[in-house]
């Protein structure tokens, strides 16, 4: 609990220098926004693979947005022995920004696991998304550079997606297939997934079709809270 807390504060930190660039907003617009959820997930998928051994893990983080685009967030897991971790704890630091009807998000990310005997490591993610009625389209990439965890190696990772949102009730569908190659994937690997979210107030239910061409396909299950 005091490598979350620790790790929240990290967030927090990293937005706070933002505060002197908004303090011309009125009373009524908060210069940051600290925004949080916790849930459980029947089986913690990443990219396709099972970090918790195909059982449920809890997960849980924290998000302070500014209104300039800048953010921070820190997130946590409970995943199945890595490396000697049993935790998973990660934070980011980002900007987001529209452009011509586009919107960009930018980031570094720190892939924690305390306790861990070297697997800690960095990411660089990258996106655009782009709404056309109902529909968002994206696509994204993150990179690892060279570093220990990685055994030396880089790691790359690309995907495309498509989100669909009901005008009339709080549905979301969304499908998205993704290609790794690198630390994690040396012969590469396409990893794909099909989701339903349903939100009911504070609470959203979500089931999405899984799997990879690595791991068996699966049907997890999720129930997350926002506050």
């Amino acid at each position: 609990m005091r490598t979350f807390l620790a790790g929240a504060a990290l967030a927090a930190a990293l937005v706070s220098p933002v505060l002197a660039q908004t303090a011309t907003q009125t009373a009524t617009e908060p210069a940051v926004t600290i925004t949080g959820k916790i849930g459980v997930v029947s089986d913690y998928r990443f990219r396709g693979a099972t970090f918790s051994d195909e059982q449920p893990a809890l997960q849980g983080g924290l998000t302070a947005t500014a209104a300039n685009g800048l953010y921070g967030w820190v997130w946590g897991s409970t995943i199945d022995d890595y490396g000697g971790a049993t935790t998973e704890l990660d934070v980011a630091l980002g900007y987001t920004f529209t452009a011509g009807g586009t919107t960009f998000d930018v980031s570094a990310a720190r892939y924690g696991y305390p306790g861990g005997q070297d697997v800690d490591y960095w990411e660089l993610p990258v996106s655009a998304s782009r709404a056309f009625g109902d529909w968002t389209y994206g696509l994204g990439f993150a990179w690892s550079p060279e570093q220990d965890a990685l055994g030396g190696m880089d790691n790359r990772y690309g995907y495309v997606r498509a989100a669909w949102t009901s005008p009339k009730v709080p549905v979301t569908i969304a499908a998205q297939l993704g290609y790794e190659d690198g630390a994690f994937a040396p012969d590469g690997k396409w990893d794909w997934s099909l989701g339903v979210n349903h939100k009911i107030k504070a609470v959203d239910v979500g089931l999405a079709y899984i799997g990879s061409d690595r791991t068996p396909d699966t049907v997890v299950a999720s129930v997350t809270a926002g506050f």
